[in-house]
């Protein structure tokens, strides 16, 4: 499928000057480096490239080069729309409004909807960024030092520091090979894995003390005055659903982050052997078979108990 659609890639990419590359609200590592990665070397190549995240940039991925040039509505004529790191085009939020569908779509996730003219999804990838990584280089795309730190960030965060099950050798030789082109590969796991701020980890107090458990499942809550009180400026978890997936003898974590809008993030971490994509699948969401996510109307206590009578529904299936 890769060597399919390279072809096809290229060909949009040579015809068109004005491009814009978005990814989801809310966004990741993966998210952020695969929208700088790829835009930043498209403009090394002479094209415009307008680089769009519906939230901005998260303060802790603001050390990256070109992530000022972010903006949160893109604005003017449009040649190509690519999307990335993104399953469902509604996770792109408002940032397309009025832009029509996307040209490209450019994914790992194993529930991805397919929803472009040109599709390039790999689900065996381990982050998006190892998708753009691979492209670029096949293309004979301009690789410089801010592309290769964006890419190299998104491949390890996704991969929690090259820890997740699904590592693969050949991701492991393209860090290799990013390292050997003067990425200080050390520099970046420390700013974009390790390092937190102060709210972020007060902000983890206020899950850590709302931690529930039920037999093989934990679960907690963050809800909007906890973010406001402490002000945490993001409207994610702070990744403290990584930490509630390394409590010994659980085999699924899941959190739930209130929005507004009367709306609630859930976020699913599961052990091998079960598969959380299709939970979360079910309630309008997606992602991977151990690392999923949706985002649901409703009231937290409701949409809790919803989510936790599914999730429990995996245990009995076995």
């Amino acid at each position: 499928m890769f060597d399919t659609h390279i072809p096809r890639v290229q060909e949009a990419l040579t015809h068109a000057s004005r491009i814009l590359v978005v990814s989801h609200v809310r966004p990741d590592g993966d998210a952020v480096g695969s929208v700088l990665g790829l835009g930043l070397s498209l403009q090394e190549a002479g094209k415009s490239v307008q680089m769009v995240l519906n939230d901005g940039v998260p303060s802790n991925f603001g050390f990256l080069p070109g992530a000022e040039q972010v903006v949160r509505k893109p604005q003017g004529e449009i040649d190509l729309i690519i999307v990335v790191d993104c399953s469902d085009i509604q996770r792109v939020g408002a940032a397309l409004d009025g832009y029509g569908q996307p040209d490209i779509n450019i994914d790992h996730h194993v529930t991805n909807l397919n929803f472009a003219r040109i599709n390039l999804v790999d689900a065996k990838a381990v982050s998006t960024t190892q998708i753009l990584t691979e492209m670029i280089r096949k293309m004979q795309l301009p690789l410089t030092q801010p592309a290769g730190m964006a890419l190299l960030t998104g491949l390890i965060t996704d991969t929690l520091g090259f820890r997740t099950r699904n590592m693969t050798p050949k991701a492991i030789r393209l860090v290799a090979d990013l390292m050997e082109a003067g990425i200080d590969m050390p520099y970046l796991y420390e700013k974009s894995l390790m390092s937190k701020s102060y709210e972020a980890i007060r902000y983890w107090g206020c899950g850590l003390s709302q931690l529930q458990r039920d037999g093989r499942i934990v679960w907690t809550s963050l809800k909007l005055d906890d973010r406001r009180e402490i002000g945490y400026p993001g409207r994610d978890d702070a990744d403290l659903i990584n930490v509630l997936s390394k409590i010994k003898d659980c085999d699924i974590a899941v959190i739930f982050v209130e929005q507004p809008d009367h709306k609630i993030k859930v976020s699913w971490r599961a052990r091998p052997g079960f598969d959380t994509s299709k939970v979360a699948l079910s309630f309008g969401g997606g992602g991977h078979t151990a690392a999923s996510g949706a985002e649901i109307e409703g009231s937290l206590e409701e949409v809790q108990e919803n989510v936790l009578r599914a999730t429990r529904a995996l245990f009995n299936s076995k």
